[in-house]
């Protein structure tokens, strides 16, 4: 019986200390960008979990209109991870990753159309693209920070 309850108390703390570490992740200071790119990712999880629902197509546009006007907001942006590319490199960096934003930016004009015309078999292979498009985006452009999983 004492050992069960050491057991339990051990799994308590481990417990404890991990939502402390992950609260402290979550509360360090974002940048504009960063702030953008959350709203935008909150929005896309959202549509992902309901583009097949035609029922909900209303609520997948009001999303969508999220992740484009987050994603407009993104493109004057630049990227935290600039400052780790060389000096020579960083204009190119910036002019890459606002390509990207714009081929997102037409991807999303798509998704809305799929969308608006009722295609959601469309919409659910749009969305599939631009989750693959997400993460070859982050890899190549966010600044991953100290122990967390490579993308």
């Amino acid at each position: 019986m004492t050992i069960r309850i050491r057991q339990l108390g051990t799994a308590l703390v481990l417990a404890f200390s991990m939502a402390g570490t992950a609260q402290a992740q979550q509360e360090e200071p974002k940048t504009l960008l960063g702030k953008k790119m959350a709203a935008m990712n909150t929005a896309f999880k959202a549509v992902g979990r309901q583009v097949e629902d035609p029922a909900k197509n209303a609520s997948t546009l009001e999303q969508i209109a999220i992740i484009e006007t987050n994603a407009k907001a993104s493109l004057t942006l630049e990227p935290e991870k600039k400052a780790k590319v060389p000096t020579g490199e960083q204009a190119k960096f910036v002019s890459d990753y606002q390509a990207e934003m714009k081929q997102l930016l037409a991807t999303v004009e798509k998704l809305k159309a799929a969308v608006k015309a009722g295609n959601n078999a469309e919409a659910v292979k749009i969305v599939d693209d631009m989750k693959a498009a997400q993460r070859q985006g982050h890899r190549e452009f966010r600044l991953r920070k100290a122990g967390a999983p490579p993308v």
